[in-house]
């Protein structure tokens, strides 16, 4: 597995970071190694919620996994506030880097991860499809 690594400054939004960082390196297929950084605010879709919540003030990411390609992405995020209470969800657009966001992805060879309509869950959902020719090793 190759991997890339990268900070994000203040200002910058972790989710469409993220998603531009596929598209301009084509990634066919990456996971989230590792991300320690804050924000300010914090947008997070809850279990079972339409809309995501707009958290206010200052969060440190504790946590961040999920899966990234050109085709789409899916990410879980658990950020704490001052008190250390942790909160966790879908990433959604609206998540402000605060200082910084240390982030380490790993390059999945041999595959492309497509997102396609689960009509049993209704939501777009994973598809792992294996890469052919040269590049599938």
């Amino acid at each position: 597995m190759q991997t890339v690594s990268f900070r994000l400054k203040p200002g910058q939004d972790l989710k469409v970071a993220l998603d531009r960082l596929a598209v301009r390196r084509k990634l066919e297929a990456a996971c989230v190694v590792t991300c320690v950084g804050s924000l300010t605010p914090a947008a997070i879709r809850f279990a079972n919620q339409p809309a995501p919540t707009v958290l206010d003030g200052q969060w440190e990411i504790v946590s961040l996994v999920g899966t990234l390609s050109i085709y789409g992405s899916h990410c879980h995020i658990a950020v704490s506030d001052g008190d250390g209470r942790t909160l966790g969800g879908h990433l959604m657009e609206g998540s402000r880097i605060y200082t910084t966001a240390e982030i380490v992805l790993g390059i999945v060879p041999g595959v492309r991860f497509l997102r396609e309509l689960d009509p049993d869950t209704g939501y777009r959902e994973l598809a792992i499809e294996p890469l052919s020719g040269p590049s599938a090793a």
